[in-house]
């Protein structure tokens, strides 16, 4: 239970910053992604720039994460689709949250790749998927 409540403490609070910060304005995201308004844009890279760290110690622990043929496409894609929707899977929920009921389109989409990806990996695709499992 106390695994639980941490973690829904955890994402409250993302969903909390994620709201107060602008990530949840589609048009503030469409602007960061055509470089008109780069606020986001830095408050994105601060993100990265702080779990550096955290990152290479999980890595050093770990050992090295290997880079699977799907990581490009993957990574294109996930961006295209934030790109077209303005939301990763966080800000959808946060969205939803907030009463943007449109964010159902989000996650029904997210909710339809996932279910469809594996079975295009299988027939199409079938390079090793790494931590993924599929």
């Amino acid at each position: 239970m106390k695994r639980h409540g941490t973690s829904a403490l955890l994402g409250l609070a993302l969903g909390v910053t994620l709201s107060v910060v602008g990530f949840t304005d589609f048009n503030a995201v469409h602007q960061m992604f055509a470089l008109q308004d780069f606020r986001l844009l830095f408050t994105f890279m601060g993100g990265v720039a702080l779990l550096v760290v955290p990152l290479w110690f999980m890595k050093a622990s770990n050992g090295p994460m290997a880079l699977t043929p799907g990581t490009v496409p993957g990574s294109l894609l996930f961006g295209a689709g934030w790109a077209l929707t303005g939301a990763c899977p966080g800000v959808a929920f946060t969205q939803l949250g907030e009463g943007q009921m449109w964010a159902l389109v989000s996650l029904s989409a997210m909710l339809v790749g996932t279910q469809v990806y594996p079975v295009l990996h299988r027939r199409f695709f079938r390079w090793p998927m790494g931590s993924c499992g599929v």
